[in-house]
């Protein structure tokens, strides 16, 4: 039953649509798959532990069916969010991307042959690698800091059922997935305390809608942290989706989306690039903290 569960996305807070934008856009050459604008909070919390006007836009090098791909949350009133070391980065292939970022002047560090390090703004890491774009997903793997590399992998593999794929006592760290054809889970002993910051982002695995009591079920009797139990979320005019949000030993948020109605939830909108561009154009937020002489606050 394991083989039906996907890695779908990882989940970003963002502070700045517009260079953004240009990160995923033009540095590595992703496609905006989906744009939507709300005007209040999730109620399971995907744009964080807020109120108010918020977007959402899911980018990636093709369809969430068969692609990882990145949910960018923006909300109006924050500028910015305060990074901590659980988030320590998603490792594409594509040598497309090192020469666009090149090309545009991105800044690009070379961590080891043929592996260079770049920030999406707001500081989060990106590892590429310079090697030619694949055919299937070029993401290969997201990496998160554990505190104690030996309790999540139990959690992940023996309560998740995540396969343990790879291990590195010099690196200190496990590589885990639901099959060889996604993108992976890496865990990295961070040697102490995981902390969130308030950039925190949420990783989304997909599986078949029966398992999602049996997963909630499951962190009841082991008593782990479930965030929030089973709920329906409606978007209106497309198909309602159920989750169930847990968190792992270290406090990384996961969030567990019934299958069949996310594959409706997640085609792709052939208008996304102009939604997201449209709303970027609208967006006066910035115009009004300047004209009231306030900075966009930070949370």
């Amino acid at each position: 039953i394991m083989a039906l569960r996907r890695a779908l996305h990882f989940v970003f807070k963002v502070g700045d649509r517009a260079t953004t934008a240009t990160f995923y856009r033009d540095v590595l050459g992703m496609k905006i798959l989906r744009h939507e604008e709300f005007e209040e909070g999730c109620k399971a919390t995907c744009n964080g532990p807020y109120d108010g006007k918020w977007s959402k836009t899911m980018v990636g090098f093709g369809p969430e069916d068969d692609h990882f791909v990145a949910e960018l949350t923006y909300n109006y009133g924050v500028g910015e969010y305060q990074l901590g070391n659980d988030f320590l980065g998603l490792t594409l292939q594509s040598s497309q991307a090192v020469s666009n970022a090149k090309r545009l002047g991105w800044p690009l560090t070379q961590v080891e042959e043929a592996v260079y390090l770049t920030q999406a703004p707001g500081g989060y890491p990106f590892y590429i690698i310079d090697k030619q774009q694949p055919s299937h997903d070029p993401v290969q793997k997201v990496c998160l800091g554990v505190s104690d590399l030996q309790r999540s992998t139990r959690y992940w593999a023996t309560l998740l059922g995540m396969t343990v794929m790879d291990k590195s006592q010099d690196k200190n760290t496990v590589l885990l997935g639901y099959s060889d054809s996604q993108c992976k889970l890496e865990l990295r002993d961070t040697g102490g305390k995981v902390d969130h910051g308030t950039a925190f982002g949420r990783i989304a695995f997909s599986c078949p809608r029966e398992q999602l009591p049996d997963i909630e079920a499951l962190m009841k009797k082991e008593k782990e942290t479930i965030l929030n139990p089973l709920v329906s979320l409606d978007t209106p005019g497309k198909a309602t989706v159920e989750v169930v949000i847990l968190a792992d030993p270290d406090g990384h948020e996961i969030c567990f989306v019934g299958d069949e109605a996310f594959r409706q939830l997640s085609a792709v909108d052939p208008r996304g690039n102009e939604l997201l561009d449209k709303a970027m154009a609208e967006d006066k937020s910035n115009e009004w903290f300047a004209k009231n002489k306030m900075q966009k606050p930070a949370a």
